[in-house]
């Protein structure tokens, strides 16, 4: 993992600060993972816009990811480790003995021609997806299953990772990328090691064009708008706009959103760090 500060032979170059990506070893996709993707505009059904500082940006082509990873007990070789548009993460082409092809999302130190297997009584070693109730307490993980059988839905992001903590009767004790710590059921998959590409919080983008590319249009600032717009809009000259709220209403910073009578409130044994 390495980052490339470029020399600045144009403004826009001044400040960029680009992925080395020294993991990847190939450009061209499975064709038999890809899938069209198509853009919104953030408009509706009906044409109108409903989400705003949505639009443009470059073609892409979704990669079917295995989130799942219920090819128990097959061994697999990573083939290669590429580029995803879809996600901050490198995925790794998986090849199964048996001849089908597969996406996963990529851990850090995660090589070609490494044989990878998933299920119960495997190897706690990098890539490999097993059950909380096998894996070793203290381990690092990721790609992790908050129900059994539903595929990995947290700890997918480029760098990320949780740590298994303990483990009493059917739940374990997890601790998040966010600060929480949770209890999941054991029978939950997880995948051994962190999430690739832990660099990309250092990239810097250096223009406004590269925001444009990944379909992001400009955001007008709540200050700067009228108070018919947002609760933070009027104001005589360059007013400081009140407390910081949402264009709801809802205070930002500090504020909690999650209801007293959430249900899954008593798997939390630690909220997260304001």
């Amino acid at each position: 993992m390495s980052v490339r500060k470029l020399k600045p032979i144009t403004p826009g170059q001044r400040f960029r600060v680009v992925n080395g990506y020294d993991a990847i070893t190939t450009d061209k996709p499975e064709k038999s993972l890809l899938a069209p993707k198509k853009r919104s505009g953030g408009r509706n059904s009906q044409g109108k816009m409903t989400m705003r500082y949505i639009g443009g940006g470059h073609k892409k082509k979704y990669r079917i990811i295995d989130f799942k990873r219920n090819k128990a007990g097959i061994p697999a070789e990573v083939k290669t480790i590429e580029y995803d548009p879809n996600r901050t993460a490198f995925i790794a082409l998986l090849n199964y003995q048996d001849g089908e092809k597969r996406y996963i999302i990529a851990q850090n130190g995660l090589q070609v021609g490494q044989t990878v297997v998933s299920g119960e009584n495997v190897a706690p070693e990098i890539g490999n997806a097993m059950p909380l109730s096998q894996i070793p307490l203290g381990t690092i993980i990721s790609c992790l299953e908050l129900r059994p059988g539903q595929g990995a839905v947290m700890a997918r992001s480029a760098g990320a990772f949780a740590q298994l903590m303990a483990r009493d009767g059917k739940f374990a004790t997890v601790k998040l990328p966010s600060g929480e710590t949770r209890l999941i059921l054991v029978n939950c998959l997880a995948t051994i090691g962190a999430v690739s590409n832990s660099d990309h919080q250092l990239l810097v983008g250096g223009k406004a064009g590269r925001t444009r590319w990944l379909g992001r249009r400009p955001r007008t600032r709540p200050v700067v708008m009228n108070p018919v717009d947002h609760p933070m809009g009027g104001g005589e000259g360059r007013a400081s706009g009140g407390h910081p709220r949402s264009r709801n209403g809802v205070p930002a910073k500090g504020y909690r959103t999650r209801s007293k009578k959430n249900p899954t409130n008593k798997y939390i044994v630690e909220r997260r760090k304001k």
